[in-house]
């Protein structure tokens, strides 16, 4: 999958020209006139790298740099501020804003292309990762999980995911679909950061699953925090017309059209604090059934097994 870079500049020319040069390494190229289309796109095609100008309209580069850096899911994302010759105080303000490095105009194309490499190797991320939230993928989970069970310490394992999803998609498409998954990403992580401890634990699963890991004793404080404000935020993925209905149409596995109810998310929370849990397996299965459990039920909700044995 080719690299893509968006370039932020007011002036047609100049993005016309990085375009031909950026062309030489067979980047994608995505093109933005000011501040607030940058994040716009920033935000819906999750570009690999942003050449920023300093000096654009509606928010400049320096705002632009501070709303990505202070975003858990997009702070990753390297920025090359593009700089005036002589101006300083940009360059330094555009570092300060948590930009990755700097260039200054007019540049030499080769000088550009060296630079936007060392930038890609100096923050590129684990690929293990999940490449739409960047959030820990399978196998840190497994590694997760495993290291839990190692120290027997207290564990509630949280499988989540999302209800009617692909209804969702079907009505919206995939673009609509990916913003709705990084901002349950977003959730997660601010409810972890509010109710849970220092040492939890977020996982991508995949698609619309995600993994927790936290601990018996605030588990019920975060599927009830991540409830509360993913039903608040849940209107806001639809449009007015759907959003004061309360459903969608979508058709069933027969063609038969249905109203479909607005994404809600089901949680199936697995812990050790009644019965002892031997292996990886274990945890899967019980954390599949009880979300499935969980998903029968009317809206948000979580299911947790209080059971003592394997017994249902």
């Amino acid at each position: 999958m080719a690299i893509k870079i968006l370039i932020v500049d007011d002036d047609p020319d100049i993005r016309d020209v990085l375009k031909l040069t950026l062309a030489e390494e067979n980047y994608d190229v995505l093109e933005a006139g000011d501040g607030e289309e940058a994040l716009k796109i920033i935000t819906t095609k999750a570009p690999d790298l942003v050449l920023l100008d300093y000096k654009i309209p509606k928010l400049n580069g320096r705002q632009v740099c501070a709303e990505i850096k202070k975003d858990l899911l997009l702070r990753h994302l390297p920025v090359i501020m593009v700089t005036g010759k002589g101006d300083i105080s940009d360059k330094v303000d555009g570092l300060d804003a948590g930009a990755d490095d700097y260039i200054v105009k007019p540049f030499e194309p080769k000088e550009l292309l060296a630079r936007i490499r060392m930038v890609l190797r100096r923050t590129q991320i684990d690929l293990e990762a999940n490449p739409l939230t960047h959030l820990p993928g399978n196998i840190s989970i497994l590694n997760e999980l495993s290291k839990r069970l190692d120290s027997q310490a207290p564990l509630a394992a949280c499988y989540i995911d999302l209800d009617k999803f692909k209804s969702y998609n079907d009505k919206y498409g995939f673009e609509h679909g990916d913003e709705v998954i990084r901002e349950t990403a977003r959730i997660l992580i601010r409810t972890i950061q509010k109710c849970g401890n220092p040492s939890d634990f977020i996982g991508h699963i995949g698609g619309d699953d995600f993994v927790v890991i936290t601990t018996p004793n605030v588990v019920d404080k975060v599927c009830d925090g991540l409830i509360a404000d993913f039903e608040k935020a849940s209107p806001s993925f639809y449009n007015d017309e759907d959003r004061q209905k309360g459903f969608i149409i979508a058709k069933d596995r027969k063609g038969q059209e249905q109203k479909v109810p607005l994404l809600s998310v089901s949680i199936g929370v697995v812990t050790n604090q009644f019965r002892k849990i031997d292996h990886m397996a274990q945890i899967n299965e019980i954390g599949a059934e009880l979300k499935q459990y969980a998903k029968s039920l009317e809206r948000s909700n979580y299911v947790k097994d209080q059971r003592k044995t394997d017994r249902i």
